[in-house]
């Protein structure tokens, strides 16, 4: 909002568009060889280094580090280079120089391109209130009063706009917990709060201690984990007491089971499941299943799905291989291209047309043998000769496929890509039989078909009706830069078992937890060094001393701990 109010004053174009990750990725390809790189441009491997170059980008604007201030801390490293005389030096200081010039040039390609992410929207705004003293006293005196929310979750850059807008009348208050600071893959800087009264020596501290969740055996356990990580804690650098006291003071110990495999343990965790709901002890929707990452949750999805409880699953990525949004992409594909058998194979067998599986596998087999396309065979399947013969039930589909597409790919010369995809959706009758289902396997399909419509919308801007094939090399193009949005968000009124990424489940509360895949290895996950790391000398977030990836992954652990209200096994 501040950016697009004084984007002259900053000679920026007012209309900016925010880029997504994936997109910024495209966009760098589409820009790798207008910038200065030669170590991180592999004349085999063009784009190997790509992601890299974005991920290392986003860390600099994190640590409100400008390309000016880069360049400048690389030819201090190259002069101290050249003074050594070692060759090792050099390179390193070669590689430095290079990575700030291709930053330089980045940003300055996406500002005139009239493009910006997430962290030049904080980078902006701070250049905008450091150069222009009027600009600022007025937004100080607008913004009086301030109060941030899971302050903790910050970000070096994020606080020094803070103490920006701050400065003056220093009416600032900030909501945190140290204990929860989990997003240091974001670029989060437990820094900001444990070294707040540094900043502010006169602040005024409230410590929250009464718990309305958990009861007072879980809230106990959590704060024996959680002190493994002092003295990197507010508690113990405010000498503050920040043991929670619960409403509940009675209840179940936390129990620890332990499993040879992970396999036992899922089948452990759905027979307790069952045996508890078969008592009447607790609902499907009282229990929820905290993974550490989205492939952890693989064999606790089959052993429910194995049994017949109705689930959930809400992951941090994942849109894109639900089936039921691959077999969108298999009807935009196969109107595109009708002659790609691959997709027509998919769509047939989907439970949309569900031709029977004779039919498709003998149309396979004149396939295979022909050399001709699925679409041609479904057209005219008398001029085949079929290893059985072909259904009624599989003669009608196959005309009713031919004829969808026929009449889809006619549509899209003059209709949005979404407009296209409602229609398939509407008049297939899909839609209306999910909404009639009735069961949590069925809104969750709509929830994730929304959802995927809503990010066929935000990209329409990038096609014009008529140019379905350009979209879907486009939507390609951003999958293979890692654009896969989250499931959708569960909700938690439907009568199933929650299964849930730690991250995802932050902030929520369920009666009966499970934390599992306690691994070495997987829960905590080992630290993994950045391909492309900061210089030291433009890190300003200051790290806690000690393994501080094992002291979030304990944050991470004691966050789904506080998730469970009554009852809790690890």
């Amino acid at each position: 909002k501040i950016v697009r109010e004084f984007a002259v004053d900053l000679g920026l174009d007012p209309n900016f568009r925010l880029l997504s990750q994936a997109e910024q990725a495209l966009f760098l390809r589409e820009h790798l060889f207008d910038l200065p790189l030669k170590h991180y441009r592999p004349l085999g491997n063009p784009t190997r280094f790509l992601q890299d170059l974005l991920r290392h980008f986003s860390r600099l604007k994190d640590e409100d580090a400008s390309p000016e201030e880069y360049l400048a801390h690389c030819a201090q490293l190259a002069a101290q280079a050249q003074t050594s005389g070692e060759p090792e030096k050099q390179l390193a200081a070669e590689k430095q120089i290079e990575l700030a010039q291709c930053y330089q040039a980045y940003q300055k390609l996406m500002a005139e391109s009239g493009f910006f992410d997430f962290g030049d929207q904080i980078s902006y705004c701070l250049k905008l209130l450091r150069e222009h003293p009027d600009i600022r006293r007025r937004l100080q005196e607008r913004y009086r009063y301030i109060l941030v929310d899971e302050f903790q979750d910050t970000n070096y850059a994020q606080f020094q706009l803070v103490k920006e807008l701050a400065a003056g009348h220093e009416n600032l208050a900030v909501v945190a917990d140290d204990d929860q600071s989990i997003y240091k893959f974001r670029g989060a800087a437990i820094s900001n709060i444990l070294n707040f009264s540094k900043t502010y020596a006169n602040a005024r501290y409230i410590v929250l201690t009464h718990n309305y969740r958990s009861t007072q055996p879980i809230l106990d356990t959590a704060y024996r984990l959680i002190r493994h990580n002092d003295p990197n804690r507010l508690e113990v650098k405010q000498q503050i007491n920040k043991r929670l006291t619960s409403e509940k003071p009675e209840g179940q110990r936390v129990e620890h089971w332990h499993f040879e495999t992970l396999s036992a343990e899922a089948e452990a965790a759905t027979q307790h499941i069952q045996e508890r709901v078969a008592a009447g002890a607790s609902r499907y929707r009282d229990f929820c299943i905290l993974v550490r990452s989205n492939n952890a949750a693989d064999p606790f999805l089959r052993s429910l799905a194995a049994a017949g409880i109705p689930h959930r699953f809400s992951g941090n990525y994942g849109l894109y291989q639900r089936e039921e949004i691959r077999m969108l992409f298999c009807f935009l594909k196969s109107i595109a291209n009708p002659y790609d058998s691959q997709n027509l194979y998919h769509l047939a067998q989907n439970e949309i047309y569900a031709m029977p599986m004779r039919d498709v596998q003998a149309a396979l087999l004149i396939h295979h043998d022909t050399h001709r396309p699925l679409f041609h065979i479904f057209k005219n399947p008398e001029q085949f000769e079929w290893p059985v013969p072909l259904s009624a039930e599989g003669h009608a589909t196959a005309a009713k496929i031919v004829a969808d597409n026929e009449k889809y790919l006619e549509q899209s010369r003059t209709t949005p890509v979404y407009s296209l995809l409602y229609d398939f959706l509407k008049e297939s009758g899909y839609l209306k039989r999910l909404a009639e289902g009735e069961s949590v396997a069925s809104d969750e399909k709509i929830s994730n078909i929304t959802k995927f419509f809503n990010t066929v919308q935000g990209y329409a801007h990038f096609t014009t009706p008529g140019e379905l094939s350009f979209f879907i090399n486009h939507l390609e193009l951003l999958k293979e830069f890692g654009d896969d949005p989250g499931t959708a968000m569960a909700d938690l009124d439907v009568e199933a078992v929650q299964v849930m990424t730690l991250h995802k489940a932050k902030g929520l509360e369920f009666p009966v937890v499970f934390m599992v895949g306690l691994v070495d290895g997987r829960f905590p996950t080992k630290a993994r060094a950045s391909t492309i790391e900061l210089p030291e000398g433009v890190i300003k977030d200051i790290l806690p001393e000690g393994d501080f990836h094992v002291q979030e992954e304990r944050r991470l652990f004691y966050v789904g701990m506080t998730n469970a209200a009554c009852f809790m096994w690890a």
